[in-house]
């Protein structure tokens, strides 16, 4: 297994979790939070694939996929590139209003089909490329990578805890 196929096999996980974590959720459900200040299903997911959109979408030189398309609306959000659910308050997230559980799953789907074709091209070389020096060390592709998939990994796995805090098997 080579470094592209490794990275594939770890994104491709992803879908399943997502589609697990919201499958039957009521647009109600997917704003509801757990106690007073939590973040909901439907702001976790989002924000999950948010990261996801951002950071590829940077370390390719492309669009967000957020700004293609009626995204945002669905969301009740403006289409705004920088905003990606980091640092959000309760209020902010009470804000995200996914319109179905389906628009997560359709959301999510198309950002990591344009991830996972940007993973099957890549090469062991490339991923030592710098792409952010803000951070001491700068930080690599490869790092990068691996720190979107963490986050979402984290992100997908609180959406199914809140989901079962809810009630819903």
């Amino acid at each position: 297994m080579d470094v592209s196929e490794l990275l594939i096999e770890t994104y491709d996980r992803l879908p399943d979790l997502v589609r697990a974590a919201v499958d039957g959720l009521t647009p109600d459900q997917l704003r509801q939070a757990p106690a007073p200040g939590a973040n909901t299903v439907g702001w976790l997911v989002w924000h999950l694939t948010r990261i996801q959109d951002d950071h590829v979408a940077d370390v390719m030189g492309a669009e967000q996929v957020w700004v293609t398309g009626d995204w945002a609306a669905r969301f009740g959000l403006p289409a705004d590139t920088r905003d990606t659910g980091y640092g959000y308050t309760a209020a902010q997230v009470a804000a995200v209003r996914p319109e179905s559980a389906q628009v997560l799953v359709d959301y999510h789907e198309v950002v990591h089909a344009r991830t996972r074709e940007f993973l099957a091209g890549l090469g062991p070389a490339e991923l030592d490329r710098v792409v952010d020096e803000a951070w001491d060390p700068p930080v690599t592709l490869g790092v990068r990578l691996v720190s979107v998939v963490e986050d979402d990994l984290q992100h997908v796995g609180q959406a199914a805890y809140v989901r079962g805090l809810l009630g819903v098997g």
